[in-house]
């Protein structure tokens, strides 16, 4: 985990809104009431990166927020510190928010994106593996605990006749496993985007199957109970800053694309423009908060408890809170 401490300087003030738009008077106008600095858990494979991008577009401090960032592997990493009130905010899929509330009353804010087509299963190219049902009696890299982790186990791997047991079960975290499959100590693994794209491009890997078949994987921005009744205003002040998210992944997609790429270069991976922007078209970013969410989760949550991952079913209107993305959208 790295953690990371964001204020506002002239410098980044000016880069983010613009020395023009300054100069003439016509930068943000800071609340007049004060808003609490947020922690910030996000993942560092590609359903983080819009909220990576969140933070360095500047339009957290143009809305008067400050931030500390807390870099994970995966969400339900980052689901694990909301649950031990380590982090106020997180993004993770929905069967990572129900284990959430149903071990630490953790609740969604916001939709904040589909992914079903990030996640994928991959299978080592010279295997020939070209199905799922071949799997059987490989060693598969699998994030346990993880949103796709479950998605694979628990829906995924049946679909193709595969029970546990069929199967070995490699722990491991989704951006180790490019190099265990080069390295060959495993045979297939579910990963996210972009390590599917760099495994594919680096030859060392054939898709599978993505995710999209089984399920659509809404992303939800969380928050703590305890946030969200001490902070409103924060948090309808931070999904205005989503709002303008959203508008710069529809209007300046080449510069969401670049920041976001940085990322993975600064972290030492070898991986070109091209490879990315491929990884990063399977991501569909749309901040809201859709009325038809409560027949999916209740799907999700009925398999969690079948599973014994839940002790029950939660009760819906306490799990998912439209009404603060209502507010942002209204005084936006």
């Amino acid at each position: 985990m790295t953690a990371r401490q964001s204020g506002l300087t002239r410098r980044q003030y000016l880069a983010a809104s613009g020395a023009g738009l300054l100069a003439a008077g016509l930068g943000a106008t800071r609340p007049a009431f004060a808003l609490d600095t947020l922690r910030q858990g996000y993942q560092t494979n590609i359903w983080g990166m819009p909220t990576y991008y969140l933070m360095r577009s500047g339009h957290l401090e143009k809305h008067g927020l400050k931030f500390e960032e807390f870099a994970v592997p995966s969400g339900n990493l980052t689901m694990q510190q909301m649950v031990a009130r380590q982090v106020d905010l997180g993004t993770y899929a929905a069967p990572s928010l129900i284990i959430g509330h149903d071990k630490g009353g953790l609740v969604g804010i916001a939709e904040i994106e589909h992914v079903g087509r990030t996640a994928a299963v991959i299978a080592r190219k010279d295997l020939g593996i070209t199905k799922l049902e071949q799997l059987r009696g490989t060693r598969i890299g699998n994030q346990v605990g993880s949103s796709i982790g479950n998605i694979f186990t628990d829906t995924i791997a049946p679909s193709a006749g595969l029970k546990k047991g069929d199967w070995q079960e490699v722990r491991m975290n989704v951006n180790d496993m490019v190099a265990a499959l080069a390295a060959k100590t495993i045979d297939a693994a579910v990963p996210v985007e972009p390590y599917n794209a760099i495994a594919e491009a680096d030859g060392i890997a054939n898709l599978l199957t993505d995710f999209s078949p089984y399920d659509k994987m809404p992303v939800f921005m969380a928050a703590t109970p305890d946030f969200l009744q001490k902070s409103p205003d924060t948090i309808v002040a931070y999904l205005k800053a989503w709002l303008d998210v959203a508008r710069d992944f529809k209007e300046q997609p080449a510069k969401v694309a670049q920041v976001m790429h940085s990322f993975y270069t600064e972290k030492g991976y070898k991986m070109s423009v091209e490879t990315f922007q491929k990884a990063l078209a399977r991501i569909e970013v749309n901040p809201g908060f859709p009325g038809d969410l409560k027949p999916y989760m209740q799907q999700q949550a009925e398999i969690l408890l079948r599973e014994k991952k839940i002790s029950a079913v939660p009760d819906w209107g306490k799990v998912l809170h439209p009404e603060l993305m209502e507010k942002a959208r209204a005084s936006a």
